[in-house]
């Protein structure tokens, strides 16, 4: 019997966009939708971002860090950034886990309208405070 080959995080990350996609497909239905909606505005304000896949599937999107992770439950899309509370939030999109010293996330409903312009001006804000902390 031959040993496993060793995995390293990259190679173990190699195929998260493909996890992503069938994480999209599975669920099936607005969240689905909402899900992939958020994934494209991502790419848009940061074409550098790194998909990842972390505790136990969930989607994150990083560059030099995390920048937001892409959770989903029954009734929502939750969408957490790891430095949401020393980002500028003008239009007010934080909704949850507003009470912490460093994370804030993004709740997103059925029928919800995001503000895309907005969030996309959260993630280069995200972006610039992980290159600024490096």
């Amino acid at each position: 019997m031959s040993p496993k080959p060793v995995q390293s995080e990259d190679d173990s990350q190699a195929d998260a966009p493909q996890r992503i996609d069938a994480r999209i497909a599975e669920l099936g239905d607005w969240r689905g939708e909402a899900l992939a909606r958020v994934r494209a505005l991502i790419h848009a304000a940061d074409p550098q971002v790194v998909e990842e896949i972390k505790w136990r599937g969930t989607p994150v999107w990083s560059h030099d860090g995390i920048l937001c992770t892409g959770e989903s439950y029954k009734d929502k899309i939750k969408l957490t950034f790891a430095k949401g509370a020393k980002l500028a939030d003008p239009k007010g999109l934080f909704n949850s886990s507003l009470d912490g010293n460093t994370r804030r996330a993004l709740d997103i409903f059925a029928g919800d309208k995001l503000d895309e312009a907005a969030f996309k001006a959260l993630i280069k804000a995200a972006v610039a405070a992980n290159q600024k902390k490096r």
